[in-house]
């Protein structure tokens, strides 16, 4: 494979034939040209050469705007459908209520994990637990966005195979591929799906994890791991030991102002003004809801609104609400757990 300086050389000597050909001199700055140097590790000559090409010969620039194009295209050229998922659509923290600690944890490492520094050891990872429609898969997602990586799922339902020994091998190929990708943002959603003890599977998921804790250990390329996790008391002791992970966050429900704001994104979001609603009573009535039980109540509202053909109000919205019955309700028990848990560990 070619290393950073030959890829560098392929995207010159690309630009150089665009603007032969068009009389335009192709637009760049140094920043775009390393990350799409960066995005590129890993293709062969030729594959990069044709990514290098698609990217200048769209509009003949090379901006931050073609990394996507070009990591979509790298990843279908890897063959990597399957166990391991990319993930066109990342988020910003913008559009996340909450989650100011994991925001301002992740603002002070992005520097060291894009740029490297030799005083300081590189961030791995984190944990997000907390209860479903919390906020962790669209935070995995956010991680991305702010970093301006591109975001790769490992999907734990498509790991295991009926044959022995392809279950292991199937992780090692998908994280083998994670590092021809990186930079890049490695999200396993609900771990413990996949990873959960037990005796009832011949020890697949023993060996499984036993990959995994052995990958996360010895793996020098920069791929920052991200798993979410809804039941912690299934996942095992050795990956929530101290140095697995960076980090373990707990991803609790929201309170009244992370709920107000949760309605301001979703509100927006769908062209309506927060400004028209009394937030204020809308976070009070929705206490114990999760992020994604705000978001169905104003969709619902919404449709409501316009089969009743007038516009939406803070009285749909409501009543709305009050037809909910939320999750820490009905998963009380599973939620006081989770809390002590954390609140032990913290």
């Amino acid at each position: 494979m070619p290393d950073d300086a030959q890829l560098l050389a392929i995207v010159q000597d690309e630009a150089r034939r665009h603007a032969r050909a068009s009389g335009t001199k192709v637009r760049t700055d140094r920043q775009s040209l390393e990350r799409i140097v960066g995005n590129l590790r890993g293709a062969t000559n030729e594959d990069a050469r044709r990514l290098a090409r698609g990217a200048i010969v769209d509009d003949g620039a090379i901006t931050d705007s073609d990394l996507g194009e070009v990591n979509r295209a790298k990843f279908n050229l890897l063959d990597m459908d399957g166990v391991l998922h990319y993930e066109c659509d990342t988020a910003r923290f913008s559009e996340v209520g909450g989650l100011r600690n994991l925001r301002d944890w992740l603002g002070k490492r992005e520097k060291v994990f894009l740029q490297g520094d030799a005083s300081l050891d590189a961030p791995k990872g984190v944990l997000l637990v907390g209860v479903q429609g919390g906020g962790k898969s669209l935070a995995a997602k956010a991680v991305a966005g702010m970093w301006g990586l591109p975001l790769l799922r490992f999907d734990m339902g498509a790991l295991y195979n009926k044959f022995f020994g392809e279950s292991e091998r199937n992780v090692r190929e998908a994280l083998r591929l994670a590092q021809t990708m990186s930079p890049c943002v490695l999200w396993i959603d609900e771990i413990e799906k996949g990873i959960a003890t037990g005796d009832n599977d011949g020890g697949t998921s023993r060996r499984v994890l036993g990959t995994l804790l052995t990958w996360m250990a010895e793996r020098k390329e920069p791929v920052f791991l991200v798993a979410t996790a809804n039941r912690i008391e299934d996942l095992p002791a050795e990956l929530i030991r101290k140095g697995r992970f960076d980090e373990i966050f707990f991803v609790d429900l929201p309170d009244a102002s992370v709920r107000e704001e949760i309605f301001r994104i979703h509100l927006r979001r769908r062209g309506e003004e927060p400004a028209n609603y009394d937030l204020a009573v809308l976070a009070q009535a929705t206490d114990g809801f999760t992020g994604a039980e705000i978001e169905q109540a104003v969709v619902a509202s919404l449709y409501s609104a316009r089969a009743a053909g007038i516009p939406l109000n803070t009285a749909q919205v409501l009543a709305e609400v009050q037809a909910t019955v939320p999750l820490s309700v009905t998963m009380a028990e599973q939620l006081a757990r989770l809390r002590a848990w954390c609140h032990a560990v913290s």
